[in-house]
């Protein structure tokens, strides 16, 4: 292998982004701006992207998927995410919810499910709750084994894509007496009886994706719903977040560069004191350090994304990297883009308010970036 290699991608995930892009703009993008305003779900872009493939493409083609890997999945929530923050979560969360299945569950548990996932019934990941966020351990929710089935009661908080989605993995206490220890990790279905959903959240961004509680009374579920070993389910969990927070850094990526490329644009169309705003020094050093910070980002998102593919060593402290900077220079850019677009920038006439809005949650979810820097810290090399 050359030097010229070395940081080049193969074209397949060159083509697989013109493609993704091509879709997006003549799909997606069309409708973001109404999704938002309306709050409702993208369905636009949700059956865009199943005819395309796109929206579980991580399944694996032995069970009617793409087959992509981690990096071909970071392109495609990147590119999508370009145009529409809350349409790029119709593939992260599908990665999200279903994960915990295609890392522990069995032949036959995969053979079931993630075929159905494939044609578009969506997956959810039920983990936190009121009392249980960023101390994920804590959760309430139990599940008991009752001649030979188990009952599971409680509540999920901040499931996105619930109500929408067909299948949930649930993470519940089985033994409280052994803490994290004690949990274990189920699939339910959205059609058992004693599962329902609250309202809507009313967010600031990602307005398109229904964020709402789902609630768990008496459910009964036989024992082929369990999806780890009974009180290995916390470890799997953070296993499968390992993973999927890479999905987070590629939506605050791809928000980023869609705020960077409106203001851009809108540099060279405004005109103040004779001539583009473009041309003064000041929009320029903003411009740049927006695409400096984004070309980091990238390297730093794609790098965990591989890491993720191979299952390497360092990949908690890459996937945790990846997410806190990615998601902090989102947040950094979609501000100074509304700075560039100045009285236009603070208005719904142009998308970068909306960029802004949505970028502050991918600080938040998945781990907030603080737990994020203790997971970094954490896993430093010793010596």
């Amino acid at each position: 292998m050359s030097a010229n290699d070395l940081y080049a991608l193969p074209s397949e995930y060159n083509d697989l982004r013109e493609s993704v892009r091509a879709l997006a703009e003549n799909e997606i993008a069309p409708h973001a701006a109404a999704v938002d305003e309306d709050h409702r779900y993208p369905q636009e872009a949700a059956d865009a992207l199943l005819k395309a493939g796109l929206s579980a493409a991580h399944v694996p083609t032995e069970f009617g998927g793409e087959g992509a890997d981690a990096l071909a999945v970071v392109i495609i929530i990147e590119e999508v995410a370009r145009v529409c923050g809350s349409s790029s979560l119709i593939p992260a969360v599908n990665k999200l919810g279903s994960l915990p299945l295609i890392l522990s569950g069995s032949k036959a548990q995969k053979e079931k499910w993630l075929p159905q996932l494939a044609k578009g019934k969506g997956f959810s990941y039920c983990l936190s709750e009121s009392e249980a966020g960023s101390d994920a351990s804590a959760l309430k929710t139990k599940a008991e084994l009752k001649d030979g089935s188990w009952v599971i009661n409680g509540s999920k908080k901040w499931i996105s894509n619930a109500g929408v989605s067909e299948f949930y993995t649930v993470i519940a206490q089985t033994d409280p007496s052994k803490g994290s220890k004690g949990i274990t990790a189920f699939i339910v279905e959205k059609s058992d009886p004693g599962v329902s959903f609250g309202a809507p959240e009313k967010k600031m961004g990602f307005r398109g994706s229904p964020t709402r509680e789902v609630y768990f009374d008496n459910v009964i579920i036989g024992d082929d719903r369990r999806i780890s070993e009974v009180g290995a389910g916390f470890a799997l969990a953070m296993d499968t977040l390992d993973h999927t927070r890479i999905t987070i850094a590629a939506q605050a990526l791809g928000i980023a560069q869609g705020a960077l490329d409106v203001a851009t644009k809108y540099s060279h169309e405004r005109k103040q004191f004779g001539k583009e705003i473009f041309d003064f020094q000041g929009v320029q050093f903003i411009l740049a350090d927006m695409a400096m910070n984004i070309e980091a980002a990238r390297q730093l998102t794609y790098a965990a994304a591989a890491r993720s593919e191979r299952g390497d060593k360092d990949l908690k402290f890459f996937s945790a990297a990846s997410k806190t900077f990615a998601s902090d220079v989102a947040m950094k850019v979609t501000t100074d883009a509304v700075q560039v677009l100045g009285g236009y920038g603070y208005v719904s006439d142009y998308p970068v308010e909306r960029m802004m809005r949505d970028a502050k949650l991918t600080q938040i979810y998945e781990g907030t970036n603080q737990i994020q820097r203790i997971v970094m810290a954490r896993n430093l090399p010793k010596g």
